[in-house]
């Protein structure tokens, strides 16, 4: 394959996961950043909306399934613990 034409094939493949991946860092920025302050009713949105960016870039190839997979796993026993916590 010429170069120009993987140059120009792996730029389009940048933009599109670059978008893809940024969404999902900010989705789990909330997330994360409510429950550390322990807000559950603005946790429990976030949360929703983090697993599933996560869901969707493991779907398009972005992600790793299990890199996903762990992050959802850890997101939502943080938000677990802040839950017990606060019942406490």
């Amino acid at each position: 394959m010429p170069a120009r034409k993987a140059a120009r094939q792996s730029a389009k493949r940048y933009a599109r996961n670059h978008s893809v991946r940024r969404a999902t860092r900010t989705a789990v920025g909330y997330a994360r950043r409510a429950i550390a302050a322990g807000d559950e009713t603005a946790a429990e949105p976030a949360l929703r909306a983090a697993l599933s960016a996560l869901d969707k870039a493991a779907k398009k190839g972005v992600l790793h399934k299990n890199n996903a997979s762990r992050g959802k796993s850890r997101l939502s026993s943080s938000f677990n613990r802040m839950r017990e916590a606060a019942g406490s």
